[in-house]
């Protein structure tokens, strides 16, 4: 209990959404506090993924799964344990370590964690690796488990636009993730494309040109809009 209390401003701080504010509190406990280390690296570690710190973050979500070897867990450090993981994961995928991915992925699969979000990021791995009809049957799989999951949707909706195969399909499921995520500038950017696969120019440009407002780094997304601004002119 002393160590939860010990935590609880940082913790507080967190769920605020204050992550650097956050993560600056939980780096500042003294050495000598009665906070346990496997506790600490849990909320250091999401604070750092929130931060899109990933390498950061990575020394100590492996800290948490690798100490769960060690311990005999109770029910919120077995949920902890899952949900490390699967940040892992997605980390894994990110920085371009597919197999890693991979292999926590699986290793979520069998535990019957989150599976739509699982399978959805099985199909992005896929996708990546190009393999199309893999990530399409992963993304369905991811539907079938939640059929409002919006990564599944966006995901399903891009793929299916990319491969021309079913372009009014693609974009409805662009449209109920972008419902779901209306902030969000891989949403907005996959509905921009399907419209351009469409032929809908001045309709592809106004999604894309707010996806790129809010992700201004982001290559892809600019690769888009720069097309759709090629093809009006």
């Amino acid at each position: 209990m002393a160590g939860q209390n010990a935590l609880s401003e940082g913790i507080s701080l967190y769920n605020s959404g204050k992550y650097s504010a956050s993560l600056s509190f939980f780096l500042s406990l003294p050495e000598d506090n009665s906070v346990d280390d496997i506790e600490l690296a849990y909320y250091i570690g999401l604070c750092y993924s929130k931060l899109k710190r990933y390498d950061d973050a990575l020394l100590y979500l492996e800290q948490v799964v690798t100490a769960s070897g060690e311990i005999k867990q109770n029910e919120k450090q077995a949920e902890r344990l899952l949900q490390c993981r699967y940040l892992l994961a997605v980390i894994y995928c990110l920085s371009g370590r597919k197999k890693l991915a991979e292999f926590e992925l699986g290793k979520l699969l069998e535990t019957g964690y989150k599976p739509s979000s699982v399978y959805a990021s099985l199909a992005y791995i896929a996708w990546e690796q190009g393999n199309s009809e893999q990530s399409l049957s992963y993304y369905a799989k991811a539907l079938s488990e939640d059929s409002e999951n919006p990564t599944a949707l966006n995901g399903m909706g891009y793929v299916l636009a990319e491969q021309e195969k079913d372009l009014t399909q693609a974009l409805g499921y662009c449209k109920k993730a972008l419902d779901k995520e209306p902030e969000s500038a891989a949403c907005l950017d996959s509905l921009g494309w399907v419209y351009f696969k469409m032929g809908l120019y001045s309709e592809s440009r106004k999604y894309l040109e707010k996806a790129l407002q809010r992700d201004a780094s982001n290559h892809t997304i600019a690769e888009h809009l720069s097309l759709a601004q090629r093809v009006e002119e």
